[in-house]
């Protein structure tokens, strides 16, 4: 069956940091990726199973976290800053019509790629691209040093914030540091003032290829990711591996 490169950024942007992502390096990652046969989906499509590519190609799930502005900027005219992650994704594109911007993002919602007065352009643009938003919490902390009820606080509230801007239910959980609550069947599901909340799937931050979705092996609870960074076990590397063979990767009928 193959496994899934589940690709994780958070900002595209100049810097020395495991965080951070050059534009330069975010394009020579599209091109690099592209060359390999890899074709982007979202996190829903990876979990149902439908993802939309030619035959052949193989998946990149890409995800991006915390929302930060990097991701995503608009001129005052409205235009995607050529400069963010989906404004050099879209001129990408351009060039290469069959690898388009999709992509499923982790956002912090008091936090969502600044410029509050174009979040709902923003929304709008995501949602026309094929992009989809999951649950990152409110406040990004550590879920292992909470109480189970401040826990469901933070996945609760950051899911009904979710659906008040229309996001469908049930969305995906990225865990804040890929760490979970010292109580695990909080990620399953739980009750919080009244209401039942339940996460589609859980994504860790690192630091392999994960199951493919067919695979009776694959915990929906569990899915590691590789990051986008010059490091042991993160992108270059993992894509290194596929070239020389020492990763199956899952390829499209």
């Amino acid at each position: 069956m193959g496994s899934v490169f589940v690709v994780e950024y958070h900002h595209i942007r100049a810097g020395k940091n495991s965080m951070i992502r050059s534009p330069k390096e975010f394009r020579a990652d599209l091109e690099r990726l592209y060359k390999l046969g890899f074709r982007p989906c979202t996190v829903s499509q990876y979990l149902n199973n439908q993802m939309d590519m030619p035959p052949g190609a193989t998946p990149a799930v890409f995800t991006f976290d915390d929302s930060n502005p990097s991701q995503l900027q608009l001129r005052p005219d409205g235009a995607v800053d050529p400069n963010c992650a989906v404004g050099i994704w879209q001129e990408f594109a351009k060039l290469h019509p069959d690898f388009p911007v999709r992509a499923t993002f982790y956002v912090l919602p008091d936090v969502m790629w600044g410029q509050p007065k174009m979040l709902e352009k923003k929304l709008a643009l995501l949602k026309s691209l094929g992009c989809e938003l999951g649950n990152h919490t409110v406040t990004h902390p550590i879920l292992r040093k909470l109480s189970d009820d401040k826990v469901k606080e933070e996945i609760a509230v950051a899911t009904d914030r979710l659906e008040k801007l229309g996001v469908p239910l049930p969305v995906s959980l990225a865990l804040p540091f890929g760490v979970s609550p010292k109580n695990k069947q909080l990620l399953r599901g739980f009750d919080y003032k009244g209401k039942r909340y339940v996460q589609k799937a859980v994504f860790l931050v690192g630091a392999e290829p994960a199951c493919s979705p067919m695979d009776p092996k694959l915990d929906r609870y569990r899915i590691p990711r590789i990051q986008a960074y010059n490091g042991p076990m993160g992108l270059p590397e993992w894509l290194d591996k596929f070239e020389r063979g020492q990763v199956k990767a899952y390829v499209a009928p």
